[in-house]
């Protein structure tokens, strides 16, 4: 286990030595990784730093006005509306390694401008002892790791968290004073909602996603889950009122784990499975059927692309 106070006190000096007189921005998308990452860069450089937070119109529900509120502290932090570019860099797009890829370059592209407005040469990010194990084998592809493209137009990319697993990493928010809500709050994946949605990305999905991923999160609280989240799989036929439709399956994940890098389905009631599915058909016209994966990890992964 890393010794916490060593750790901030290493990674504070390695930011100064690595940013030094130059302006840095960190990519913040709200999570524990890039919130912990950007607290420690701010105690590092303080003003030289700009926190970028990037609506990709595939976050969580309410995510963006929660980020505002959160580091209000940082007088720089830029938030960037980029939902059309995201979806469209999306359009037509179905494999999963081309889906991170496309997110990865389109997040990229988006930090360039900011950096070239704020004159900054070095990007902070949150990247995890995880995302570079399954970036590095054949796993998948992180957005901040193997999805990066390979001409990027920063001097310096530094990645203080490199080497630390997520319990970790909620070891250092906590230390450093950073709100449970953030600290203690579920993964989200750095592609956000586009990884729950099976074959291509669409507005009308990634809503579908976004509002029952927010049920599910909401139901679920009382099992206290590493991770629980909906996903959108296909099509299929079900009715409603007095009509046959062809709407979404959507299906329910719910995992512990301790790092994210094996995980078990949980056991949950089947009371609470009916409710979660009542209100996500009740709410989402779109949807026909609700189901629950009880798959582990291996043989499956937590996300589904």
């Amino acid at each position: 286990m890393v010794d916490v106070d060593q750790f901030i006190t290493d990674a504070v000096a390695e930011l100064e030595a690595e940013v030094g007189d130059d302006d840095a921005i960190i990519a913040l998308s709200g999570g524990v990784d890039s919130s912990t990452a950007a607290a420690l860069a701010y105690e590092a450089v303080g003003d030289q730093l700009t926190p970028v937070y990037v609506d990709t119109g595939l976050m969580r529900k309410g995510e963006t006005e929660e980020i505002r509120e959160t580091f209000a502290y940082m007088d720089s932090l830029r938030i960037v509306e980029a939902e059309d570019r995201f979806l469209g860099a999306l359009e037509g797009v179905t494999d999963p390694e081309a889906k991170r890829h496309a997110i990865g370059e389109q997040f990229i592209r988006e930090f360039e401008t900011v950096a070239r407005e704020e004159g900054a040469d070095v990007l902070v990010q949150g990247t995890i002892y995880p995302d570079r194990i399954e970036s590095e084998g054949t796993i998948k592809s992180h957005h901040n790791v193997g999805g990066l493209p390979d001409a990027v137009d920063f001097d310096r990319i530094v990645e203080p968290m490199r080497d630390l697993y997520k319990d970790e990493v909620r070891e250092v928010a906590r230390e450093l004073g950073l709100d449970a809500i953030i600290s203690e709050r579920m993964p989200f994946p750095g592609p956000g909602l586009a990884v729950r949605i099976v074959g291509e990305v669409t507005a009308e999905k990634v809503e579908v996603a976004r509002e029952a991923t927010h049920v599910v999160e909401a139901e679920l609280e009382e099992y206290d889950p590493w991770q629980a989240f909906a996903a959108v799989l296909g099509r299929a036929t079900g009715v409603k009122g007095d009509n046959r439709v062809h709407g979404h399956v959507v299906a329910v994940r719910s995992v512990e784990s301790r790092d994210g890098m094996t995980a078990r389905a949980q056991e949950i009631d089947w009371e609470t499975l009916q409710r979660i599915q009542s209100r996500v058909t009740g709410q989402l016209e779109t949807v026909s059927r609700v189901v629950y994966d009880v798959t582990h990890k291996p043989p499956a992964t937590i996300e589904y692309e």
